[in-house]
């Protein structure tokens, strides 16, 4: 009896164990949060902020709560493999004995265990770990994603409202021209056709208008639809202009050096590498022997001391075939995955690379419109006007400075924000979370 219950103690306690850095990554996953449809992360805003809206994607999106529950069911697989097997136990009986007055009643019970001596559950261990490790470096990659979207989307937004604002203005000009041509009209110092020309102008002013209002409400919806809300729920406005990039020159070697540490994708296939070095070992384990212990009763044994027994039982390996195939398996899966780093590795390389053209791009044409564009274009409006009301120019060049004028506002701020979405793809590439959100 002492010899079965010290088996089930040492039983009960190697079950128990768990890896330690299972129960540390364990640790690291935020708890579940269930959001609902109605809360609004923005109450009381009067100006939404790309940094703001940032952290609340990443805090109410269920892509992320999902990337998160594959994490965990990865990390609970790893106890799954360190556990031992469950003992087995039998119990058998001779049945003519039950009956028979003259014989003791014929049994055995016996308890059999696995004894985890070949190394192989904790081998097994280190693979499960290893992709529960590559299934963090998922949940960053998401994070990452959502991240991007939500920071173009803010600047979708920022465009269509500050679109619609132009659209506004030059509506209220154009009204003020369209009485300017007909009272110079009445006087006869205008033809016809010019109140007219100022109407068209204002039909296509009011087409845009239309476009730049279902561009805002579809920005909204797509916003919403990331924040996990209803589509048609409010936002807070934009701000009225965004904040003025940095214009530092950007170091592309230390960038490129900054994402290859950084991207997630490449810490997941350095997790992949991991688990095809451990799947490996663990091939190679499989050639050693298992061993298990016994313990029994068998009461039909006349003498008392033969009816306590203890045995022991070897696996003998000899299926080399098998275990061949899965060691070369492995390795082939473990090269694979080396492989797969080095490409991963040199697409980072060229986003990175391309992402900063773009920016320098970006920089160079914004400057262009601010410093020369804008101010010309407002010069040709103020002088077609004036040479208008002096009558030393028709009223078409009036109406044509003036489409001018309202296309480089709008195109000033397409500009400014394909700059923020360029440096959005950049922090991208690096590995950031655009906006300085965490």
């Amino acid at each position: 009896m002492f010899v079965c219950r010290s088996l089930t103690v040492g039983i009960v306690l190697l079950v128990g164990c768990q890896p330690p850095a299972y129960r540390r990554a364990l640790s690291e996953i935020p708890r579940a949060r269930t959001v609902q449809l109605d809360e609004d992360p923005f109450v009381e805003v009067a100006t939404l902020e790309r940094r703001a809206l940032i952290e609340a994607v990443l805090a109410r999106n269920p892509d992320i709560e999902a990337a998160r529950a594959a994490w965990r069911g990865a990390l609970h697989r790893v106890p799954q493999q360190s556990a031992i097997d469950d003992p087995m136990v039998s119990y058998s009986f001779a049945p003519l004995s039950i009956a028979s007055s003259d014989a003791r009643f014929g049994q055995r019970i016996e308890i059999e265990q696995k004894l985890p001596i070949s190394g192989r559950r904790g081998l097994a261990a280190d693979v499960a770990l290893a992709e529960a490790d590559a299934a963090r470096e998922d949940v960053e990659g998401v994070r990452l994603r959502l991240a991007a979207m939500a920071s173009t989307l803010f600047d979708d937004y920022y465009v269509a409202v500050r679109a619609l604002e132009v659209d506004a203005h030059h509506k209220t000009l154009l009204e003020q021209m369209r009485k300017s041509a007909e009272a110079q009209y009445t006087a006869g110092r205008a033809a016809q056709q010019d109140p007219l020309q100022a109407e068209v102008e204002l039909a296509m002013v009011e087409r845009d208008r239309l476009m730049h209002e279902t561009d805002r409400k579809v920005a909204i919806a797509q916003l919403n639809g990331l924040l996990h809300r209803e589509p048609a729920a409010t936002l807070p406005a934009p701000p009225q202009q965004l904040p003025a990039p940095s214009d530092a020159p950007l170091d592309e070697r230390a960038l490129i050096d900054l994402a290859l540490r950084q991207r997630p994708e490449l810490r997941g296939q350095d997790a992949r590498i991991k688990k095809g070095v451990a799947a490996q070992r663990l091939a190679s384990r499989e050639s050693w022997p298992e061993v298990s212990v016994m313990g029994a009763y068998d009461s039909m044994w006349d003498m008392p001391e033969h009816r306590w027994m203890l045995g022991l039982s070897v696996e003998v390996p000899l299926a080399r075939g098998r275990r061949t195939g899965a060691r070369d398996e492995a390795a082939a899966e473990t090269d694979e995955a080396r492989f797969m780093r080095e490409r991963i590795a040199d697409e980072i390389r060229v986003e990175v690379k391309t992402a900063i053209e773009r920016v320098n791009e970006a920089r160079a044409v914004l400057a262009l419109y601010e410093q020369r564009m804008l101010p010309a274009a407002r010069a040709q409006a103020d002088a077609a006007r004036a040479g208008f009301i002096s009558n030393k120019n028709e009223f078409q060049a009036v109406v044509a400075a003036q489409r001018s004028l309202r296309h480089v506002s709008l195109e000033l701020e397409r500009g400014r924000a394909e700059l923020s979405r360029r440096l959005a793809e950049l922090d991208r590439a690096v590995g950031r979370i655009p906006g300085g959100a965490k």
